[in-house]
């Protein structure tokens, strides 16, 4: 499902104009990214949580030119389901027909 796909449910559901569940929904994406960048985390309550990660130093190699490269410590973008949506997907889970 892309976030077209979202904005159209969202706005056959509710019957609000897809222009404005559009900028509706690119604000919530922005007030996430906004808020991760400012090192915050944002909690949503039976979703989940966006969290930001730290990851430590280490030695990497190069095996091309056989030296070692330190990547810096840094922090990346996460995303943790909430308990209550992990046990949704998995009690549905055999009901879904994933193919590989």
């Amino acid at each position: 499902m892309t976030k077209a796909d979202i904005i159209s449910e969202i706005s056959t559901k509710t019957g609000i104009e897809k222009v404005d569940v559009q900028e509706t929904v690119e604000a919530f994406f922005k007030v996430i990214k906004t808020s991760m960048i400012g090192g915050e985390n944002v909690y949503v309550r039976g979703f989940g949580s966006f969290v930001v990660k730290k990851r430590a130093q280490k030695t990497a190699r190069n095996i091309s030119k056989n030296t070692a490269i330190i990547i810096p410590e840094h922090f990346v973008p996460s995303f943790k389901p909430a308990k209550v949506f992990v046990d949704k997907v998995k009690s549905n889970s055999k009901k879904i027909n994933v193919e590989a």
